[in-house]
């Protein structure tokens, strides 16, 4: 196992749609075992195959009941509901959070790193995290969230001072 080099803001692999992944192969496991590596060694709660100069639609998040984390192979949020506030952050993007409205739960359906179809529902902070990759998955960035005021605020302040490489981690950078 590996740890990848994680992608940052202006990475151009950041803004593509990931390719849904054909069959679950020995190297699609083998890259997600490297994903959750790379998770744990960024310390974050989750992670997007793009994040790792991978287009295909891969995401690891470390599990809320602390079973371990959990392999995603092309997920897809078929329901969700509610609505809540809360900061986050992204290993892509270090040093910057802020606070992003997102659903308050969320149903999921994926394969797991076996290729078997799993669902997943959920609240709270394990919403939230599914919700962040999902996003990366289809391009965006948690600060595309943003309102436009603060949006612009935050990508002045990358630009002017760009990203620090030492930024302390936080568990919500996802």
């Amino acid at each position: 196992m590996a740890v990848l080099t994680v992608r940052k803001y202006g990475d151009p692999i950041l803004r593509r749609r990931a390719e849904p992944v054909g069959e679950v192969t020995p190297e699609i496991r083998a890259i997600l075992r490297d994903m959750i590596d790379t998770m744990y060694r960024e310390v974050g709660v989750g992670l997007a195959a793009p994040q790792v100069g991978i287009s295909l639609r891969l995401m690891v998040v470390d599990d809320e009941k602390g079973r371990g984390p959990r392999a995603l192979v092309n997920p897809e949020i078929v329901d969700q509901g509610g609505r809540v506030v809360a900061e986050e952050g992204c290993l892509s993007i270090p040093g910057i959070f802020a606070p992003v409205a997102r659903a308050e739960w969320v149903r999921l359906e994926a394969q797991d790193e076996e290729g078997q179809p799993v669902t997943v529902e959920t609240k709270g902070l394990y919403a939230r995290v599914i919700q962040h990759e999902m996003d990366h998955l289809d391009g965006v960035l948690f600060i595309d969230r943003l309102d436009a005021v603060r949006r612009d605020r935050v990508k002045r302040a990358i630009k002017k001072e760009g990203l620090r490489e030492d930024a302390p981690h936080s568990a919500l950078a996802l």
